[in-house]
């Protein structure tokens, strides 16, 4: 059987490309009629892509004869090289073509079977071209003539892939290095600038401590400029709970000391938390330490235990005036009293020390550190317009005349005509303001401003007043009076009975006739009586100056009942102050002008500048004539023969004033007892001075007590301000009934 060629397989690109294999390696046998060197056939060419040289010349017939090839067996192509399958990958998977061309070669004489292929010779333009392979089992399918030849590759280097610009990646990373600047500039200026405070507080509180600079609180003086209470310099002990180590015997050691309760001290050393979070450093065990206690208490170098300088307030007086200067709480706030109503004026503002301090049991001041003081503004003084020397004498006088009466209470009031100041306030219960724990509430009241009464008969001097305005009398006015007068369903009967007889307006004074008086007040009438009440001051505070000082009330018209008539005209149905009723008797003496009573002088600033009260208020309530009427009548109070307050004269001194009899109120429930009293002024024909004096005796007693406390009061203060005796003789003899 003939043998069988077979046409190279094309490859891609449409050549013919052919594969070997080859048992004793690759080479290439010679063409049929084809040797070369030592019957040895040329080596294979091959081009650049890896074509022999006759598959690129289009597939030259191979030599041999006939031109057949001769078909390789199957057999014949197998090889014991392990590695040819690898090999046949690696020659470009050509495997088919290069079995057609071993099997195209002569099979007689080879021992292996490699394909060889003729070196191709170079081409002239005379040479024919080779003629086409032809199967020798059936004709040759004829070449397509569409598909392209092989191009022979380029030797040129293969062009560069294009690279990005390098300057717009320049320009990018420029961009993104300035933003990124920019934004830090930005964040530390903001941290330098904006939020330094907030971080460097965050580190500085954790290691700072802050000492409280107490300001020097304001003193108060009397007007001669005598302190009344003032401030002196002590020590207040303080503890660092963190420090301690044994609160319970640290308490112990503290608690004789600073005479407080180990079990206080204990609790007030006991670790606690700010607001903030962070521990406390500093707690107020004691204030007002003298310093030789507080010497004591450095000697006992406790841990955690410090003292610093203070303020203690100080009153030398101890019970002087202690009703109107009331007291402190040992943080040197005002608790009563001045202390109290003028608390802002006179405490100032405290200063403040923060500093680093270090570590460890010694706590100092780091050098160098951070350091920050605040100093403290000290507070402003009060010159008060009361006289000490006066003030004493008044309580002293007065406590020894209260001494007669059992759970008393009573109040003296010393004015100044004309100025309206109150020369001496005095109280009875009082207490010891220098050691106001042990009191009680109610000896600590000021009894002028707080005591509301039934004026009583002292009220009598109002209505005769505002009669004499309203010209419904005149001095020389006399009535008949009947020994009792009804109004409504009460009667008012009078101590001193006329029996019918015509009395003279100073002789219903002189035996405070309670007839008298309603029969005045019936031709005053009410409207008239209540707007003269207001104008006297009565109804409303005086504003002098004591915090919660009490209005008093006064019976509205509309409450009037038929018995109204007959009470509110002597003193009855009436709520007034002790002090009210001393300024509306101070308007008659002062020639009809009332005059808002008050205590304070003038303020005394840090800077040592004085600038004087607050203007009283004033205004004209009787005509000078009248109020020197009323003065005149009310001077046979103490000169006529029986009269009420006949124990209130003065030799030397010409006195006008009234006595009066009343009741207590509380809540506007009458207590049990009565409410004695006498007002007076003097010199009569030339008031200087007016004294009130109220005394309440649950038991009875209490007339024994208003008028001849007022006479010793008004003698010490004629003499104590060196004022001469009445140059113009003695009071005008007075007729009680006329005929």
């Amino acid at each position: 059987m003939p043998p069988r060629s077979e046409e190279p397989r094309r490859n891609p690109t449409g050549s013919r490309r052919g594969s070997s294999r080859d048992t004793g390696g690759r080479g290439a046998e010679p063409r049929a009629g084809e040797q070369g060197v030592g019957g040895i056939s040329g080596a294979r060419a091959y081009t650049p892509r890896g074509r022999t040289i006759r598959e690129e010349g289009g597939g030259q017939a191979r030599g041999g004869s006939g031109g057949a090839e001769q078909r390789r067996t199957p057999r014949s192509t197998r090889s014991g090289d392990p590695f040819r399958p690898a090999l046949q990958v690696l020659d470009g998977g050509r495997a088919g073509a290069a079995r057609a061309a071993r099997r195209a070669a002569p099979a007689a004489g080879r021992s292996g079977v490699v394909r060889t292929v003729q070196p191709r010779n170079p081409r002239t333009p005379s040479d024919e071209p080779p003629a086409p392979r032809r199967r020798t089992s059936a004709p040759r399918a004829p070449r397509r003539s569409d598909r392209p030849a092989a191009r022979r590759p380029s030797r040129k280097p293969p062009r560069p892939p294009k690279l990005a610009d390098p300057r717009l990646r320049l320009r990018l990373g420029t961009a993104l290095t300035l933003a990124l600047f920019a934004v830090i500039g930005i964040r530390l200026v903001f941290l330098q600038a904006v939020d330094t405070p907030a971080y460097a507080g965050g580190g500085v509180a954790d290691r700072t401590r802050t000492v409280d600079l107490p300001a020097p609180r304001g003193a108060i003086y009397d007007r001669t400029g005598a302190p009344l209470a003032h401030s002196v310099e002590a020590r207040y002990v303080f503890a660092d709970p963190t420090m301690i180590k044994d609160a319970p015997a640290t308490a112990k050691a503290l608690s004789p000391l600073l005479g407080i309760s180990a079990s206080k001290l204990t609790e007030l050393m006991r670790q606690r938390k700010l607001e903030n979070g962070n521990p406390s450093r500093f707690e107020y065990l004691a204030r007002g330490v003298e310093i030789p206690t507080a010497k004591q208490v450095l000697a006992l170098e406790l841990p955690g235990i410090g003292v610093h300088r203070d303020e203690r307030r100080e009153v030398p007086g101890d019970d002087l005036a202690a009703n109107l200067i009331g007291f402190t709480s040992q943080d040197l706030n005002g608790l009563e009293g001045l202390e109290a109503r003028y608390d802002e004026l006179l405490r100032g503002e405290d200063g403040k020390r923060v500093y680093e301090a270090g570590l460890g049991d010694l706590a100092a001041p780091i050098p160098g550190g951070y350091s920050r003081t605040t100093q403290p503004k000290p507070g402003s003084s009060l010159r008060l317009t009361t006289d000490r020397d006066l003030q004493y004498m008044v309580q002293v006088i007065l406590s020894r005349h209260m001494a007669q009466v059992k759970n008393g209470t009573a109040a003296a009031v010393v004015m100044e005509v004309g100025s309206g100041e109150v020369l001496a306030q005095a109280s009875h219960p009082t207490y010891n303001a220098a050691k106001p724990v042990p009191s009680d509430p109610v000896s600590r009241e000021d009894v002028a401003t707080s005591f509301v009464v039934d004026p009583g008969s002292v009220h009598k001097a109002i209505t005769f007043g505002a009669a004499l305005q309203e010209g419904v009398i005149t001095p020389d006015t006399t009535l008949p009076l009947a020994n009792s007068i009804k109004k409504g369903d009460t009667w008012f009967s009078d101590t001193h009975p006329a029996n019918g007889r015509r009395m003279s307006l100073p002789g219903m004074l002189a035996y405070s006739s309670n007839v008298g008086t309603i029969t005045i007040a019936d031709r005053l009438g009410r409207d008239r009586l209540i707007d003269y009440q207001r104008r006297f001051g009565l109804g409303q505070p005086t504003g002098e100056g004591m915090p919660g000082e009490a209005s008093g009330r006064l019976l509205p018209a509309d409450e009037w009942s038929g018995s109204s008539y007959g009470s509110v005209p002597i003193g009855h149905s009436v709520d007034a102050t002790p002090l009210q009723m001393a300024a509306a008797y101070a308007a008659i003496a002062n020639d009809g002008t009332y005059v808002q009573p008050h205590l304070i002088k003038e303020v005394i600033g840090p800077d040592g500048k004085h600038a004087p009260g607050k203007a009283p208020v004033t205004r004209s309530v009787l005509s000078p004539q009248n109020s020197a009427a009323l003065r005149t009548m009310l001077e046979a109070v103490t000169t006529v023969d029986g009269a009420t307050g006949e124990q209130a004269a003065i030799p030397g001194f010409r006195v006008a004033g009234k006595t009066g009899t009343g009741w207590r109120l509380v809540n506007g429930q009458k207590q049990p007892g009565e409410v004695s009293s006498f007002i007076g002024m003097a010199p009569a024909e030339k008031p200087r001075y007016v004294i009130a004096v109220f005394a309440y005796a649950p038991d009875g007693g209490g007339s024994a007590v208003a008028t001849p406390a007022f006479k010793e009061m008004m003698q010490f203060t004629l003499r104590h301000n060196k004022v001469p005796p009445s140059t113009t003789g003695k009071a005008p003899k007075f007729v009680v009934y006329p005929r």
